[in-house]
């Protein structure tokens, strides 16, 4: 299941996870943030700021990754699994290792 879901951070600058514990709708944003923290995942990005914003306000579970180049991705937890979740970044991330590979082969004669 999500341990065969293979996610590199390289491309990755931060990750914002927030939610509220006592909602019934976290659990896989719980589950998000552990794998991220997992020793293969966090060791593909140290310098990935990983920030667990828990809150007591009922608010939505979120996950707010900001990407190297700017860009931003949000994931709304409460309607997402985990593995989902975990797919969603890592697509976003290989296609973001493949084209910064592209530039550096189209650079380099």
């Amino acid at each position: 299941m999500a341990s065969k879901i293979r996610v590199a951070l390289r491309p990755v600058k931060s990750i914002l996870v927030r939610f509220c514990p006592f909602e019934p709708n976290v659990e896989s944003t719980r589950i998000f943030l552990q794998r991220i923290y997992h020793k293969k995942i966090y060791d593909t990005n140290r310098n990935c700021e990983v920030t667990a914003d828990v809150r007591h306000d009922g608010s939505e579970p979120l996950v707010d990754v900001m990407f190297a180049d700017g860009e931003r991705l949000i994931m709304k937890g409460a309607n997402l699994t985990t593995v989902e979740m975990l797919t969603a970044l890592s697509s976003r991330c290989n296609t973001k290792e493949l084209k910064a590979e592209q530039k550096s082969k189209k650079k380099s004669p």
